[in-house]
């Protein structure tokens, strides 16, 4: 059985990952810097000294990098290098600063641009965290960095990763997709480990 780290996981589970994640054929490692979260280990994600080096056939990180300050954003990045082993690979989501600022252009920085399960969510939302979760005093949930697919690509070939394919989806979804392996593959090899991953749509 394959090995994948779920990092910054939040309240989810193995099921709100990818369709190949899901599967029985892989064993997820939850972590995240909240206790109240209960993963198997708390830890930020920009020091993860709980998880041994090469320890991981893949990272998955859905929406965490935001919610580092830029600084950071390097340091998690060569931590997740460090936990995959060599023909591992990293699956990261987070929103897409492109599509949200054609909102705002429109003036349309306050209106709900989708319906979350924790209630209705604006482009304010999405560019500096969701504003009654932060209310409530979950300070960490605040955004303080941000990406487009361009950047995003770049930041993961930039910091050690070999090879990137990656995607983005206009509203209602505002998110980017990459896909970045800690070696070099054939690109339609690479394509179509993305393609599993990645959402249809």
């Amino acid at each position: 059985m394959k090995t994948f780290l779920h990092a910054g996981c939040g309240s989810a589970t193995k099921a709100q990952t990818t369709p190949v994640f899901r599967s029985d054929e892989w064993r997820e490692v939850r972590l995240d810097v909240d206790p109240l979260c209960q993963p198997d280990i708390v830890s930020s994600v920009t020091k993860m000294d709980a998880v041994a080096d090469g320890s991981m056939d893949a990272v998955f990180s859905s929406h965490n990098i935001e919610h580092l300050y830029a600084h950071e954003v390097p340091l998690a990045i060569h931590e997740f290098l460090r936990v995959l082993n060599d023909d591992g690979y990293l699956v990261i989501t987070c929103p897409d600063l492109k599509a949200v600022c054609s909102l705002i252009v429109e003036d349309k920085l306050l209106q709900p641009c989708y319906t979350s399960p924790a209630g209705p969510v604006a482009p304010f939302d999405i560019l500096y965290g969701y504003r009654p979760f932060v209310a409530r005093g979950h300070e960490s949930m605040a955004h303080k960095s941000g990406f487009t697919e361009k950047v995003l690509t770049w930041t993961l070939r930039h910091h050690g990763f070999s090879m990137v394919a990656s995607m983005h989806r206009p509203g209602p979804h505002f998110d980017i997709f990459a896909l970045a392996t800690k070696k070099s593959m054939p690109d339609q090899e690479l394509r179509a480990l993305a393609r599993a991953h990645f959402p249809s749509v």
